[in-house]
């Protein structure tokens, strides 16, 4: 225990100081009173004596009651203060989180407080009570599993069993995949009633000696005692295998694969702080190299994750300079008839603040993960639409096909900000093609076609991009409304050896034809594709490497508008 520490009363705490011991002496619960001029905290002894700290007069929590607090529920703790002291936002707090007793134990504690203030409103006195909730509630409220509690609880008492035994086992967490749109989509009672499904499938194909654990939002967790990879793969497959499938529920169908990051211990861990951060990054790994996975944690996967969260923020501190390091190049797109240049595709491009130029599948997936897409993709429509009207100066009908993200869809005011640029450069809308990615769609039609149905509305065009990379293609195609699918280079590049390929891409386009669709095949590399494209696909456009690659404005220019300049 602590040695005691005596310190003088603030003028403040003195005026009260009877009728606080009166109350600490005829009350169970943990009493503070805090004089925010001086500052100085007041304790009740019980306080004192429960939690190992100095005496019952301290000059400051910081130092000794927040080191207490489990490091998880710092934040829970941090951010109620800066509300009531600093952002002023409240005046009083009811918050639970977990404090480090004189045992070495975490205790919950549910604290309750006020704050005075004086005539001029400024905070002079905060007074709390705190009380001991007990166990926390073992089982979510949700699935009825035992909740991450149990499973920190659980993780402890496999770690001691390694230390008696020497035998280490796996954390596994789970991850639902797009949980957030099919939320979104429907609404949360919804998203409920599909964790219950989950959480009732996987739960079933689970040896009976494994425990399902519910985590927070979408995750669940699994301790493997004594697992190999081997194990864990085989696991981990059968988990995939029972949620492939497509799911109805109230008549309305969803799909739901499932990610996965494992950890070993005690290999990579032997507490579970360090053990739980190591399979988040390694769940967040799984989800970013493509869903549907699982990624068993390692030192280079966890150096590749933390500079991840460090492109998370140079991107930030890009998009807040104005989208400073961002460039667009453009690829040509050309009428598959005579090759002539027809339009081009913005494509976006980054480089970090050492320079370096970084991957879009390195970065794009970060934007729209932190929804900075949205002032991204704003400024990438705006010098679209700009060199737009400057090659449309060369070339009258010039089109510009523009890539925008779910999350851009999702956001209203992006419709008000296409309407005010295109009459701003003088572009007609129906020289412009806005491109999503099927994948991004799930089953979220009809929000989508209303939002597709208004740019239609006003001549703006609709492209899918990437058909035929996801899981439910001819889907997508009866579902969407668009003008245009782009076929892509997954399916060109085979269509010389695979006949399944080539007629994939014939029958799509026969089928896109007789609804009104167009159809542009992507990635395109070699004279023999684009003749067989041509000749036996009957394609409206093609793009690829064959007819130029992605160029700044200048380089796209002199290659491919030049002599139309020349022309006029």
């Amino acid at each position: 225990m602590r040695q005691k520490r005596y310190i003088a009363l603030s003028p403040l705490l003195k005026r009260i100081k009877f009728y606080f011991d009166l109350f600490s002496k005829t009350n169970d619960n943990y009493i503070c009173a805090i004089d925010l001029q001086n500052p100085m905290i007041l304790l009740s002894p019980n306080m004192v004596t429960d939690f190992a700290l100095p005496g019952t007069v301290l000059d400051s929590m910081e130092k000794y009651w927040v080191p207490l607090i489990h490091p998880e529920d710092r934040g829970i703790y941090e951010t109620a203060i800066r509300e009531m002291l600093i952002e002023r936002k409240r005046n009083d707090y009811d918050i639970e989180y977990r404090v480090r007793d004189s045992r070495g134990e975490y205790c919950w504690i549910r604290c309750r407080g006020r704050l005075a203030t004086n005539h001029e409103g400024k905070p002079t006195l905060f007074a709390g009570a705190m009380a001991r909730m007990g166990r926390r509630n073992q089982a979510d409220s949700v699935t009825g599993l035992l909740n991450k509690y149990q499973f920190e609880h659980g993780v402890s008492l496999a770690l001691s069993e390694y230390r008696a035994t020497g035998k280490g086992g796996a954390l596994i967490l789970l991850g639902l995949d797009n949980f957030k749109i099919i939320n979104e989509t429907y609404n949360r009672f919804f998203g409920d009633a599909v964790l219950k499904t989950m959480a009732r499938e996987i739960d079933n194909i689970l040896p009976s000696m494994f425990i399902l654990y519910k985590l927070d939002g979408d995750e669940f967790g699994i301790i493997y005692p004594e697992a190999s990879e081997s194990d864990v793969e085989e696991l981990f497959a059968s988990i995939q295998k029972c949620l492939m499938r497509p799911h109805t529920m109230d008549g309305k169908m969803y799909f739901c694969t499932i990610s996965a990051g494992t950890v070993f211990y005690p290999a990579f861990g032997k507490d579970y702080l360090v053990l739980h951060k190591h399979a988040e990054a390694a769940l967040d790994m799984a989800k970013r190299n493509g869903k549907n996975r699982n990624c068993i944690f390692t030192k280079e996967h966890y150096n590749r994750w933390v500079r991840s969260i460090s492109m998370r923020d140079n991107l930030r501190i890009s998009v807040e300079a104005g989208c400073e390091g961002f460039s667009l190049f453009y690829q040509p797109q050309m009428q598959a008839k005579g090759t002539q240049i027809m339009g081009a595709e913005a494509l976006l491009r980054w480089k970090n603040p050492k320079g370096r130029m970084v991957a879009p599948m390195e970065f794009i997936p970060i934007l729209e993960e932190t929804k900075l897409i949205i002032p991204v993709g704003r400024w990438i429509l705006e010098e679209a639409v700009k060199t737009c009207m400057k090659w449309q100066k060369i070339l009258p009908d010039f089109t510009m096909s523009v890539n925008v993200s779910y999350e851009q869809i999702k956001d209203s005011s992006f419709k008000e900000f296409i309407q005010e640029c295109l009459p701003k450069y003088g572009i007609r809308p129906d020289t412009l093609i806005l491109e999503l990615t099927e994948s991004s769609i799930v089953s979220d039609w009809g929000f989508v076609n209303k939002q597709f149905d208004f740019y239609r509305s006003i001549g703006i065009k609709i492209a899918m991009d990437d058909f035929g990379t996801g899981y439910s293609s001819l889907v997508y195609l009866k579902n969407l409304s668009c003008d245009i699918v782009k076929v892509d280079r997954a399916f060109v590049s085979n269509i010389l050896e695979s006949k399944f390929d080539l007629h994939l891409v014939e029958y799509t386009a026969n089928l896109c034809h007789s609804v009104g669709m167009e159809v542009c095949c992507e990635g395109v590399e070699k004279n023999e594709e684009y003749q067989m494209l041509l000749d036996v696909c009957n394609v409206d456009m093609v793009q690829g490497y064959l007819f130029g690659h992605p160029e700044i404005e200048e380089n796209f220019e002199k290659k491919f508008l030049e002599s139309y300049n020349e022309q006029k």
